[in-house]
């Protein structure tokens, strides 16, 4: 691939957004570490990011598809190819019996603005960091609620361009999962279906939510969130916590003293710093407990 020949074309096709060349991906992920993008693009349009996905298709180019970086650790050597990122898309709005959200809107500012509508279904979500795009990618759940109870169908994108609706059966729903996991589509659109309530009562229950979030999370702090997924009839954190993990450092990575399952970029900690303790929380855990954790956070990019 020859960067600069794909950027010019890039140019031609995202005209409204931005395309930018060896762009530091640090700077567009919550833990703020991680090396370069080759190319990252961001199409302010449906029909930019459509051209961009049939462009990469036609030119064998690889394509990496990048939110806001809530949920993700970039190794340190970046990421080949193109970096698609979603967060010039965050129109939202209410269309028939359904309030839709493009994908790089934030789902806290979607749960905001059911409320402002006064309906309810998006409590549970507003505290989640992510772009919608990445709610719906994991499964995204906090608090007894999951993106699945309350999403109607998604407009989403397939690897050779073509745009398709999906819903039911087709979203291939699991815990922390879905169908747009497989990496055969992108999402373009959320339609959720929610009740009516009253605004004080929507309300209550997410400055409830909130504060149960602010009191207990270490915010101050860059992280990917809840690094492990809970393994069945257990919590991650507590298996952490009971393993006397908690303060456990690796360079600038370390396991929260506040809640265990979070690991924190405490001074300039690297990708590999913290993949790094992953792996040692992982093997400690698995020796003192035999139970095998799960990463909830996804890692891309090269070494």
């Amino acid at each position: 691939m020859n960067i600069s020949t794909v950027q010019n074309d890039l140019q031609h096709i995202v005209t409204a957004g931005t395309v930018k060349i060896h762009e530091a991906l640090k700077d567009h992920v919550f833990t703020k570490m991680g090396g370069q993008a080759d190319i990252l693009v961001t199409p302010a349009t449906y029909e930019e990011l459509q051209q961009v996905v049939t462009y990469a298709h036609q030119h064998l180019i690889p394509l990496t598809v990048l939110g806001n970086g809530s949920n993700v650790i970039i190794r340190d050597g970046g990421i080949r190819g193109i970096v698609l990122q979603t967060s010039d898309l965050m129109e939202m709005g209410i269309r028939g019996d359904y309030l839709y959200a493009q994908s790089g809107a934030t789902i806290i500012d979607v749960s905001r603005y059911a409320l402002e509508q006064e309906l309810s279904g998006l409590e549970f979500a507003c505290g989640i960091p992510g772009t919608v795009g990445g709610a719906l990618y994991m499964n995204a759940g906090a608090y007894g609620g999951e993106v699945k109870d309350v999403l109607h169908s998604a407009l989403a994108i397939n690897k050779a361009g073509q745009i398709v609706t999906l819903q039911g059966d087709e979203l291939q729903w699991g815990y922390r999962q879905s169908v747009f996991a497989s990496g055969e589509f992108i999402v373009l659109e959320a339609r959720f279906v929610l009740k009516p309530a009253t605004a004080v009562g929507i309300k209550s229950t997410m400055d409830d939510l909130t504060y149960k979030r602010e009191s207990k999370q270490p915010l101050e702090y860059p992280s990917c969130g809840s690094v492990f997924k809970r393994p069945p009839g257990r919590y991650a954190g507590q298996l952490i916590q009971e393993s006397g993990l908690q303060g456990t450092r690796m360079g600038g990575a370390e396991v929260s003293k506040k809640h265990a399952g979070f690991i924190v970029n405490t001074d300039n900690a690297t990708a590999s710093d913290y993949i790094g303790l992953i792996q040692h929380v992982r093997a400690i855990v698995k020796d003192k407990f035999g139970i095998e954790l799960e990463t909830e956070v996804e890692i891309i990019g090269e070494e």
